[in-house]
């Protein structure tokens, strides 16, 4: 089993120090309804079948990754500093061979690296996060000019399959007024949210212009990802990145 062959290499002009990886559902040893590549320990697959999933990955990493306990929150880790299971939705690295990994199944993961290669970030944006400011809180921990700035937008649920109440939009809205745009009407009382336009209009307004990705949606694309909202019981892709 290759698991590389099942796994997506972001298109971005990161530097080359600069190495991502994006797991699909496909590759691992996970019985349904998590087959088969579940990294996601908390999820109610077995314990071991997920270490073996993990172990496969491994191969393709530098080193263990810091995995996060996330909890849809703005705290930001370091994995330089790697210790104990931290409770954060993003993660940084300096350090050569630290890798950085968040887990979704629609929710948005985005990927950040710098135009030197000098520093990389990774952050958990599903809705809740994003509007309590999760993104920032990633780039702001990375303490470099935002125009240096690059980011990686990887699968998550499209707007056409991902439909909200008028608090999620009204959270939106009041924090930034043309995340409207995001937005167009669904069922009564419902709206369509564009998670991959919020993430653009949030990058924007922090000076953030290289963004790219963003073109796959998790609900649809039943084959290649897991959907929380499309199937319940369900695994968790991973989004990783690290210096070489």
């Amino acid at each position: 089993m290759n698991i590389r062959n099942h796994c997506i290499t972001p298109d971005w002009p990161a530097p080359p120090n600069v190495r991502a990886l994006q797991t699909t559902r496909q590759g691992g040893v996970s019985d349904a309804p998590y087959d088969s590549l579940n990294l996601g320990d908390h999820v109610g697959d077995k314990p071991l079948t997920v270490a073996r999933n993990r172990v496969l990955l491994n191969h393709l990493l530098p080193s263990e990754p810091v995995w996060l306990e996330q909890t849809h929150g703005t705290v930001v880790a370091n994995a330089d500093n790697a210790g104990c299971l931290p409770q954060a939705d993003a993660c940084i690295a300096r350090h050569s061979e630290s890798v950085c990994v968040v887990m979704t199944a629609d929710c948005l993961p985005v990927l950040l690296c710098d135009a030197q290669g000098s520093v990389v970030g990774a952050a958990h944006a599903g809705w809740k996060g994003m509007v309590a400011g999760v993104i920032e809180s990633t780039v702001l921990s990375m303490n470099v000019p935002t125009q240096n700035l690059m980011v990686w937008l990887g699968p998550a649920i499209s707007q056409d399959a991902f439909e909200v109440g008028e608090e999620v939009r009204a959270a939106f809205v009041a924090a930034q007024p043309q995340a409207a745009s995001a937005f167009t009407t669904g069922q009564p009382g419902k709206w369509l949210a564009d998670i991959y336009a919020l993430a653009r209009i949030r990058l924007n307004a922090l000076g953030i212009t290289q963004i790219y990705g963003g073109n796959h949606c998790t609900y649809r694309e039943s084959e290649e990802f897991f959907s929380y909202r499309r199937d319940g019981a369900t695994g968790r892709m991973g989004t990783f990145i690290w210096l070489e």
